[in-house]
């Protein structure tokens, strides 16, 4: 009998700060993964007007303007997710963004792109402090994922973002010490 032999596969994912000549991959990875996110939560009138609000050029080089700190993550040397993060306030932190291609969800790459995010903010913040996001209260898997990752339910709300269209999210979050 042959001994039974067992690998362990480590995913490397490597994280680089995005810069403005980094936003036609960002556009590119939204426009793969938001629509793929959203299908079975908004409608796609809803998801063709947020991709516009919030994955435009112009959009893009406006949030960097305001402080999102924007990572592309990639693996095996290719770009399969992002990331952005801003200081709101003196120990107050947002997790704007945090999206991955779908054919990596479940492979540890969301949640080291999860604790990279935090990483970053742990390096550029005074400790104690505060990460919070915004969530689709629908989006039922991304709420186990945080929920994991050991971010709780802090409140829930209704945001209007325009043309009637409204984000029903939780507001999730995490004691970063």
């Amino acid at each position: 009998m042959l001994p039974l032999l067992l690998y362990i596969c480590i995913i490397m994912v490597q994280f680089k700060k995005a810069d403005r000549d980094m936003i036609p991959t960002m556009e590119e990875l939204a426009q793969e993964i938001f629509p793929a996110t959203y299908a079975p939560i908004l409608s796609s009138e809803q998801t063709d007007y947020m991709m516009e609000w919030m994955y435009s050029r112009e959009s893009l080089e406006k949030q960097m303007a305001q402080g999102h700190v924007y990572h592309i993550a990639y693996y095996d040397g290719e770009p399969v997710g992002y990331s952005s993060v801003q200081m709101v306030e003196d120990g107050v932190w947002h997790l704007q963004k945090i999206y991955l291609k779908p054919g990596l969800q479940g492979k540890s790459v969301g949640k080291q792109m999860f604790l990279g995010a935090v990483g970053y903010i742990r390096e550029n913040s005074q400790l104690p402090c505060m990460v919070e996001l915004n969530v689709n209260r629908n989006n039922v898997k991304a709420i186990r994922f945080y929920e994991h990752m050991g971010m709780h339910k802090a409140s829930q709300g209704d945001f209007p973002i325009g043309n009637g269209y409204y984000m029903n999210d939780y507001i999730m979050a995490l004691e970063v010490k």
